[in-house]
């Protein structure tokens, strides 16, 4: 993200417009304004939140902070990532700690957030352990992950604050977006199987998000595959799925 040459830019090209006098072409720079101008993010921490406009998101590049991307579906800290983004259940599992950092979650709570079990039993916590147990392997350059009495809560091994930077709007289907995030295709069989859930439930999970523009589809019948739509126009929302240069 480079917002300072963009705003400038922005200001050269009103400034054209209004002296063209052309109202379509003013009507787009408006637009592409407003996009700088709208919260494109909100930042978690601590338990608290607020909205970031593009500018914030680019500071976040700099910071030594342990930062939860839930654009790119990565955990990172400058120049060392972790990506989780073919991994939505361990994902699911690292925001919750994040989110509740430097407290802890209980075990119910992540069951119900990882697996969507509103009432645990032994093999949602078994399952949990399983889960840590990876999620630990996957961070062990960045974070550790410790067992408390209710649950379990991230300890960064360098960072001194954790941050959690995530959509404007929360996502009803993230998980089948977090499979989409690298702009391949997949069938809908495929991202059941990758999903542990049914067809039929990512079926309408994905028509849902065609309908509102998050995804797309080609072919027909078995060959039909989706993906994540390719960038158009100066969408706020669309620019930060982009990886975050690291450094």
């Amino acid at each position: 993200l480079k917002t300072k040459p963009a705003r400038r830019a922005l200001e050269w090209a009103r400034h054209a417009a209004r002296q063209a006098g052309i109202a379509g072409l003013i009507a787009e720079v408006d637009r592409a304004f407003l996009a700088l101008d709208t919260p494109a993010a909100r930042l978690i921490a601590a338990g608290e939140q607020r909205p970031l406009l593009l500018e914030d998101v680019e500071a976040l590049q700099a910071s030594p902070a342990l930062l939860v991307d839930n654009f790119r579906y990565v955990v990172r800290q400058q120049e060392k990532t972790v990506s989780l983004a073919t991994r939505p259940v361990l994902f699911a599992l690292a925001r919750t700690l994040a989110e509740a950092w430097p407290g802890d979650v209980s075990r119910a709570t992540l069951i119900a957030q990882a697996f969507g079990g509103r009432h645990a039993d032994e093999s949602h916590r078994a399952r949990l352990r399983v889960e840590i147990g990876r999620l630990r392997t996957e961070l062990r350059s960045l974070a550790d992950i410790g067992a408390t009495s209710q649950g379990f809560a991230l300890a960064p091994r360098q960072a001194r604050e954790v941050l959690v930077l995530a959509r404007p709007i929360e996502e009803r289907h993230a998980a089948v977006l977090a499979f989409l995030a690298d702009g391949e295709s997949w069938a809908s069989s495929a991202l059941a199987l990758a999903l542990g859930t049914g067809q039929r439930s990512v079926q309408r999970a994905l028509e849902q998000l065609g309908e509102a523009g998050k995804v797309q589809f080609f072919g027909h019948g078995r060959a039909r595959r989706w993906m994540t739509p390719p960038l158009v126009g100066f969408t706020t929302t669309l620019l930060l799925p982009a990886p975050l240069p690291n450094g």
